[in-house]
């Protein structure tokens, strides 16, 4: 993956939906791969937001320094995210802590 090359500080992936969501409809603000794995596994997460949430994971465990799966429908969705303004406007990714 370029970002991992790269050694950037932040992956953002846009997409038109608002995040990863729980079985509720509710954003989940931030996952590791611990996370990641129990919802692909419980169905929670499912489509095609598993290729996504998956680079996410990877990136995050593979030194990017944050990951995050952004709803690009809200109007300066980067902007926020990168000023760290909203929670609402994405779902995060870390690596799995030990």
């Amino acid at each position: 993956m370029i970002a991992k090359q790269l050694g950037a500080s932040r992956l953002l992936l846009l997409t038109d939906v608002p995040g990863v969501l729980d079985v509720n409809k509710e954003l989940l603000a931030s996952l590791d791969s611990n996370d990641v794995k129990t919802l692909i596994a419980d169905g929670v997460i499912s489509g095609g937001m598993i290729p996504k949430v998956e680079m996410a994971v990877d990136a995050a465990e593979g030194g990017v320094g944050r990951a995050v799966i952004l709803d690009g429908r809200i109007e300066h969705a980067v902007l926020i995210n990168l000023l760290g303004k909203d929670q609402k406007a994405g779902t995060s990714f870390e690596a799995a802590k030990l």
